[in-house]
């Protein structure tokens, strides 16, 4: 494992302390640790005085709907309307350019690039970089960067930084939770935040059309136990026909693995996401602890956790499936 060095917080502190502009960006479909890292930093250095925008590059721009309750979001702006030449860029939860999506090319634009990050696959990249692959969350990074820059947590800072916690850390139950976890847990729930409304914002809270469209998704799931070495694999597909029954979006979708990942019978889970506005596949994985499915997708374009990972694919659903049996036949089994 990889962590940043003092040299390196002291850097990053010393220049966000004195800086009046600062443009973040996360990846392109973000999720709660990567909308909580950024409007979490994004809150607290607007506290200071900064002068904050921040953004995704991918389309459709919306929050998604589990996330709606998140303070700070009048910082996000469309990638349009990002700082084409920002003075000073930070990333946040971004293992690659290429998760940066329309923003990618900012990074070469700008006159620095700090990453802060618990992805250590990936090309590295930017001038500066706080990256702890045994961080928990990207959340965890960016608290203690609050505390270096003498950040008071508030509740509209702790309601990201919790956001980002729980949803990383799946409710506290996944391997990366340690005593800190839950030390940083309980300093952010004595802000007064509603750790229940949170939870059921994210977990709890859905259309009707969810739930059909969950019912089709799992009417196709297949079962392939000799594949990932005998392990097994569990996978299925959500066609353009499911959001045009169900009214839901590309952003909708994502809980479907967590239902499917509970298969006994398979260490690997996949759903292939049909993309409705820019075509092909958003591809998402999920391992129980024995593959690293992050190394995985990396292989195949894209980038993530250890166990759970994702990337994006053109192509037939049967040729991408393929793909990524392939790919999980040579993947390397880990020590439980």
């Amino acid at each position: 494992m990889s962590a940043p060095s003092e040299r390196d917080w002291e850097q990053v502190v010393g220049l966000l302390a004195g800086a009046r502009e600062v443009a973040l960006a996360c990846h392109v479909g973000p999720d709660g640790d990567a909308l909580g890292s950024m409007l979490a930093l994004g809150a607290g250095l607007r506290e200071r005085g900064v002068d904050v925008v921040a953004s995704w590059g991918g389309e459709p721009f919306e929050v998604p709907a589990a996330y709606s309750f998140l303070p700070a979001v009048d910082l996000l702006v469309k990638p349009a309307d990002f700082p084409q030449a920002p003075e000073l860029l930070v990333t946040l939860d971004t293992g690659s350019l290429e998760r940066l999506g329309s923003l990618a090319d900012r990074v070469d634009r700008a006159g620095c690039t700090v990453v802060v990050d618990h992805h250590a696959n990936g090309v590295p990249y930017g001038d500066l970089r706080l990256v702890d692959d045994g961080a928990a969350a990207t959340v965890v990074l960016v608290a203690d960067l609050l505390d270096r820059l003498g950040v008071e947590l508030t509740q509209e800072t702790a309601t990201p930084l919790y956001t980002g916690l729980v949803t990383d850390t799946g409710s506290f139950k996944y391997l990366a939770t340690t005593p800190a976890v839950h030390e940083l847990a309980g300093r952010l729930l004595a802000t007064g935040i509603r750790h229940d409304l949170i939870s059921r914002a994210i977990y709890d809270t859905a259309p009707f059309g969810w739930v059909q469209l969950l019912g089709r998704a799992c009417s196709r799931a297949r079962l392939e136990p000799g594949d990932v070495g005998g392990l097994g694999l569990v996978w299925t597909v959500v066609e353009p026909t499911d959001y045009d029954a169900t009214g839901l979006g590309l952003a909708e979708v994502e809980g479907v693995i967590d239902v499917l990942r509970v298969t006994v019978e398979a260490e690997v889970a996949l759903v292939l996401k049909s993309d409705p506005v820019e075509g092909g596949w958003k591809v998402s994985t999920r391992s129980k602890g024995a593959v690293d499915v992050g190394r995985v997708c990396t292989s195949l374009g894209g980038g993530g956790h250890r166990f759970a990972a994702g990337f994006t694919a053109a192509g037939s659903a049967p040729d991408v499936v393929a793909r990524v049996r392939e790919a999980l036949a040579h993947a390397p089994h880990l020590q439980p």
